[in-house]
């Protein structure tokens, strides 16, 4: 999963446990769905467990995707109601009186649907970053627009907005403020589950020093800086250390992923279970966190938790969260970052190595949030 696939899963997982009423509603190509406690606490063991079963007729006729035709028809057959886009009032007419709506994964946030939900019910939204508009450069073309359109349905309908760090909180109601009323907010950290390592991947020799770097291969991960960092260390005559590439394939030019598979010691893995990632950072000499911007950084949270050091890009929201435990370098000087590598092994000018931080626990975030809503 991805990060915001972990928070959403969290927020599943923690409602889930709670007595209060439950429902959840997903947006699908073809309308709405409504969910009882069952129908969430069945959605959550499709996320972990899955597989999703067949598609449907419907879910073939609105989605040329068929992942996901069977993951809405799987949905689909768990819902409790239904509702075409124009019609979502009808639907939460089911609801109870005092509901509050919870948006922690910026989907589902159309300004016609919150401006329904907002006739029924108190709405908060967990704004994870605002990317798109602070760094248009790093972002799917095709993504700002929708971006732009989803955060000015927040402003206009939402009565707080949950940030994960200061840093991102003054960058969202910036944009906010733009947009003509920034609704209340809040800073509640996220959670961090104490990683569990398991067996290391087949191959990885966790004898041998080697680094590991974790984060969807798009351009805001900032991979080709360690590829050309790896292109020197190979050109110096020696081989260079081993790097663990892990994430999944994201929008980025063919050329990166064509690197990324004939650049020297690289190997990517991806598919990996979060025990096996674990043990892969765990054993690693350091992660390479060289990120051009980010909205909390889960993965440095994770290696820190694991005793593992880091080395990231000097960043404010990255500094906010892990403190002096990183080595920052600036994630446009490749220079820096060769140099920082080379040099990098057991006698490391760096006086956190080795040590353990207890990663931020979900509860406290829980606390700060659910008593607001």
């Amino acid at each position: 999963m991805t990060g915001v696939d972990r928070v959403e899963h969290a927020y599943l997982t923690h409602l889930l446990a709670l007595e209060t009423p439950l429902f959840g509603l997903v947006r699908t190509a073809a309308g709405y769905l409504l969910l009882d406690r069952a129908g969430a606490r069945g959605v959550a063991a499709l996320a972990t467990r899955g597989p999703v079963g067949p598609s449907d007729l419907l879910s073939r006729l609105t989605n040329r995707d068929p992942v996901r035709a069977r993951a809405e028809a799987s949905v689909r057959r768990l819902a409790v109601g239904r509702a075409l886009r124009g019609s979502l009032a009808r639907l939460l007419r089911h609801l109870p009186d005092g509901a509050s709506y919870l948006n922690t994964g910026h989907a589902n946030l159309p300004d016609r649907g919150l401006a329904a939900l907002h006739r029924r019910m108190r709405i908060a939204v967990l704004v994870h970053d605002c990317i798109p508009l602070d760094h248009p450069e790093l972002s799917r073309p095709d993504t700002l627009a929708g971006f732009a359109a989803k955060l000015a349905a927040v402003s206009a309908h939402a009565d707080l907005v949950i940030h994960t760090t200061q840093d991102a909180r003054s960058r969202t109601e910036a944009h906010l403020r733009r947009m003509g009323r920034c609704p209340a907010g809040v800073v509640a950290g996220l959670g961090v589950p104490q990683p569990r390592p398991a067996a290391l991947p087949k191959g990885v020799d966790g004898s041998h020093g080697y680094f590991v770097t974790i984060g969807t291969i798009e351009p805001r991960k900032n991979h080709a800086l360690l590829l050309d960092v790896w292109d020197t260390l190979a050109k110096s005559g020696q081989p260079p250390p081993p790097l663990y590439v892990v994430g999944a394939r994201g929008w980025a030019d063919p050329a990166l992923f064509d690197r990324l598979a004939t650049t020297p010691g690289v190997t990517v893995l991806q598919g990996l279970p979060d025990g096996a990632v674990a043990a892969l950072v765990q054993h690693a000499a350091a992660l390479l966190f060289p990120s051009r911007a980010e909205g909390y950084g889960m993965p440095p949270v994770e290696a820190a938790a694991l005793g593992t050091p880091v080395i990231a890009s000097d960043l404010a929201v990255i500094r906010e969260v892990m403190g002096d435990y990183p080595v920052y370098l600036d994630p446009t000087d490749s220079y820096s970052w060769l140099e920082t590598i080379k040099g990098w092994g057991p006698g490391a000018d760096h006086a956190n190595v080795g040590t353990v931080r207890q990663p931020p626990r979900w509860q406290d975030h829980f606390n700060i949030v659910l008593s607001l809503v």
